[in-house]
């Protein structure tokens, strides 16, 4: 009976452990079920290319230096290097390498570490990727720009530039600001206390700011007058208008240059600096560095272009059958202007110089209303067409939604109202 028993229990334990062991071995116990599941993270890319994977280096295009120069300075194979000769300019120009811009080259981690890629950068955005696993092969990059939408406000207490720096705004608003509001408000004749706010959008490759993207809508508050700007699509065209829908943009630009400064008025008896006798000075003169670009104040005709000992390089330009313009002492003329071509507002027709009968580089600018020399400071010049009655109500709706923005007391100012 003794020899039974023991004989069931060694049939009941050996039928245990193996069930323990096909189980074990099929798989299906459920302690391994509950095991922590091990992520591989995913391989840091930068330009589509694994970096992790390679010793990075980093370097800028010494002056002088060309690509084949460089490639030759990194020991790439001359065979290759003789290949960029062969290289399509539409997939990449070697001419246009410039120094001190800036690349970076991904070596193997090889005992013996070889060139697998550099990448040169030539613009903050646009990037090539030369690939030298097999022979060459060379890609464009593009960065992803990030748009931050802002919103800002500062009061002048020196300059439109400086007020911004002060303020803590990326400084090239500024420019912008002054295209959006150049024939409403004067920016040689800003106050202390002029103020203004702005809706725009900023952009940024990784953190770092590239520039300044749309500005959606503004005021700028001139001598107490709150003007407004709402950027809007009327026929396909997008411009600015205020809040009654007129155009901000007037048939001409209040200064034919940015933030130079006005060195002498329209007068009628002025102390010449050169000649040294009193005469008329129909004109104004801004002083600016040589070189500073110099526009049509207005859509026109060229009618007048060259030299004379007193205004030096010149040009006139007839805009209507009531208004004329003319630009005098530039120390070279704008690309491709002529006696005869049309030119728009905004288009560069000079550069600020010193010819003529002049002590500095300026500009004198001179202006005609009807035949007769008029003060350019104190024309008055018509908006230009408003927003169509159809599209009125679309533009109501449009403006109210902004304005709200704009003239919000609880806005933060500096803040990022949204990111795209």
């Amino acid at each position: 009976m003794f020899r039974k028993i023991l004989l069931v229990l060694a049939i009941v334990l050996l039928s245990v452990v193996a069930v323990d062991l096909f189980t074990g071995i099929s798989g299906v116990s459920t302690s391994k079920k509950n095991l922590p599941q091990i992520e591989v993270p995913a391989p840091f890319m930068e330009y589509g290319i694994p970096v992790d994977s390679f010793n990075v280096f980093e370097g800028q295009v010494r002056r002088g230096q060309t690509m084949g120069n460089l490639l030759e300075s990194l020991n790439i194979n001359v065979g290759i290097i003789n290949k960029l000769a062969l290289v399509d300019a539409d997939v990449f120009d070697a001419r246009r390498v410039k120094s001190g811009n800036r690349y970076k080259v991904f070596y193997t981690k090889d005992s013996i570490p070889s060139v697998a890629y550099l990448v040169y950068g030539h613009t903050a955005i646009d990037f090539y990727v030369f690939d030298f696993r097999d022979s060459l092969q060379i890609s464009p990059f593009q960065k992803e720009v990030r748009v931050v939408q802002r919103i800002n406000e500062a009061h002048i207490n020196s300059s439109l530039w400086e007020s911004m720096k002060v303020a803590g705004i990326n400084p090239l608003l500024a420019l912008d600001l002054s295209d959006v509001f150049a024939w409403t408000v004067d920016f040689f004749g800003l106050q202390n206390g002029d103020r203004f706010r702005v809706l725009y959008d900023e952009l940024f490759i990784d953190s770092t700011s590239i520039g300044i993207g749309t500005i959606h809508a503004a005021w700028f508050e001139h001598r107490g007058e709150k003007n407004y700007a709402f950027r809007f699509e009327q026929d396909s065209t997008s411009s600015y208008w205020d809040e009654k829908g007129n155009s901000l943009r007037k048939s001409f630009l209040k200064a034919p240059l940015r933030f130079s400064r006005i060195s002498s008025r329209y007068s009628g008896s002025r102390l010449h600096p050169v000649l040294k006798i009193y005469r008329p000075h129909t004109g104004v003169d801004y002083a600016a560095p040589a070189g500073t670009p110099v526009v049509a104040i207005g859509d026109g005709v060229v009618v007048a272009k060259g030299y004379n000992h007193a205004a030096g390089n010149y040009v006139k330009i007839r805009h209507n059958s009531v208004y004329t313009s003319g630009y005098n002492h530039f120390s070279r003329f704008g690309k491709g202007i002529q006696q005869g071509m049309r030119v728009k507002q905004g288009d560069i027709i000079g550069y600020v110089g010193s010819t003529g009968y002049a002590t500095g580089p300026h500009l004198d600018m001179r202006f005609w209303m009807n035949g007769k020399p008029v003060d350019p400071l104190k024309v008055k010049s018509p908006p230009v067409e408003p927003v169509k009655p159809e599209n009125m109500p679309r533009y109501a709706a449009f403006m109210d939604s902004l304005r709200v923005k704009l003239d919000s007391t609880n806005v933060q100012m500096g803040s990022a109202m949204s990111a795209k």
